[in-house]
């Protein structure tokens, strides 16, 4: 049994991404698919569908990669809050990753959202992630 499945989800799509695999296969939580929405919307990845099996459902993401030499579009992610140690921000102290290039994914009483977003609407929240 998984007990951070943002962590988890991750680590897939990382090493995923390294071996070049266009695929991957992550267990499914209505978390992780949230996350996987963003990444779509912000151009991290292609695309995601939820698959049904018969014992339990998963997330299916279509990994994105540059034309050329083959690289992926995501070169790092990093988990910041982890179940042992949450790490908050207000609005002020929302931070920044690389500019415009990187994003950071934000549990807020809104949902989850970026760094950008959370900022346009003056709530802060739980830092979960950044990935450039």
């Amino acid at each position: 049994m998984i007990n951070d499945t943002i962590s988890d989800m991750l680590t897939r799509i990382r090493n995923a991404s390294l071996v070049k695999h266009s695929i991957v296969k992550i267990p499914y939580t209505k978390i992780v698919e949230n996350i996987a929405l963003i990444l779509k919307e912000e151009g991290f990845i292609n695309g995601y569908k939820k698959y049904i099996n018969n014992s339990h459902d998963c997330l299916l993401v279509l990994l994105k990669y540059k034309t050329r030499k083959n690289k992926p579009v995501i070169s790092e992610m990093k988990r910041v809050s982890k179940p042992g140690l949450r790490i908050y921000a207000d609005t002020k102290s929302l931070p920044k990753v690389l500019g415009p290039f990187g994003i950071v994914i934000i549990s807020t009483s809104q949902g989850l959202m970026t760094n950008t977003k959370a900022k346009q609407l003056g709530i802060g929240g739980e830092i979960l992630c950044y990935i450039f």
